[in-house]
């Protein structure tokens, strides 16, 4: 706690940088670069438990024979191209890679839970190689990163626990409206004077409190909440995208490492195929972030997450 205060005090002393001081050589914060080393620890400790426990499966009687048979699954390849379509949208936008990966996986008949395993599984990887992506090209906000840390932590755990009592389906209309009326807004901007605001945001750590949950309870929703309702209120959608991305990573291991882990070992295939397909993509979209100016971006957040919405909404209300 001691260390998180004075990595806090050390973002809120330190002076934002420019927005054209945004290229790989700028010397990150210390709490950027713990992250990021942190990140980096993570990822390879996972990977090699998933190799290993894809490798000794007992579907194949050998390790060779598996990598062969995978190779030529149509299913796997089929997982590999919605990971990286799914992970380009979510690194570049901030949202929508549950949406897309869960609905192939529910369409090649894996069961509702199998589906959110898998998916969060592969968020682990995707979500740390497009945040560490993020950080390394100057898209985070060291200061809006960690006041979405801790709160955004916390929601996804109590999520995770309180789904059990609650039905987290039924706060998907409400969401969906919300988030068609924040998607209709930002349309809206993009058509004016673009001033992107100098204060600080507000409310940051509630915000951050309730996407956490709505992700957990919810099926998903971090990107959704969280870069809608900031960059509808006038934030940089280049760092709000990249801060939001990062401490995704950090809000998939609070909320869905431990029962990930147990999944059974029919849908590793299609995580494998997820996972591969994403980590291509998750560079590439912190580039096109960085890249694009800021009425493109507001026009692309804006049309993809009313159009999610209303789509959700449909669904909620055929349901």
């Amino acid at each position: 706690m001691k260390l998180y205060r004075k990595l806090f005090t050390e973002a809120e002393q330190s002076p934002p940088l420019p927005l054209t001081q945004t290229s790989a050589a700028i010397a990150q914060p210390l709490v950027i670069r713990l992250a990021m080393g942190f990140t980096s620890l993570v990822l390879l400790t996972l990977t090699v438990f998933v190799v290993g426990r894809f490798l000794i499966t007992n579907d194949s009687s050998s390790a060779l024979s598996l990598i062969d048979q995978t190779l030529s699954d149509k299913m796997f390849w089929s997982a590999v191209a919605v990971g990286f379509l799914a992970q380009a949208i979510d690194g570049a936008l901030g949202m929508a890679y549950g949406v897309t990966s869960t609905t192939f996986l529910l369409s090649a008949g894996a069961t509702p839970a199998m589906a959110s395993a898998s998916v969060h599984i592969a968020e682990i990887f995707t979500t740390g190689v497009s945040g560490f992506s993020h950080a390394k090209v100057g898209n985070v906000n060291k200061k809006l990163f960690l006041r979405l840390l801790v709160p955004g932590m916390i929601g996804a755990v109590l999520g995770a626990v309180l789904i059990t009592q609650v039905d987290g389906k039924a706060m998907k209309p409400f969401i969906s409206a919300y988030l068609l009326i924040m998607g209709i807004y930002i349309l809206s901007k993009a058509w004016r004077k673009i001033t992107p605001r100098i204060d600080e945001p507000k409310h940051v750590g509630k915000l951050a409190l309730f996407g956490g949950f709505v992700d957990s309870a919810g099926g998903g929703g971090w990107g959704p909440v969280v870069t809608t309702s900031l960059v509808g209120s006038g934030n940089d959608p280049r760092t709000t995208i990249g801060s939001v991305n990062f401490a995704e990573f950090f809000l998939a291991l609070a909320g869905a490492a431990s029962f990930t882990l147990m999944v059974g070992t029919g849908v590793w295939v299609l995580v494998l195929g997820l996972v591969i397909g994403g980590l291509f993509a998750a560079p590439f979209a912190a580039m096109v972030t960085q890249r694009l100016k800021t009425r493109t971006l507001l026009l692309l957040v804006g049309t993809l997450i009313s159009v999610v919405s209303i789509f959700n909404l449909y669904k909620a209300l055929l349901a």
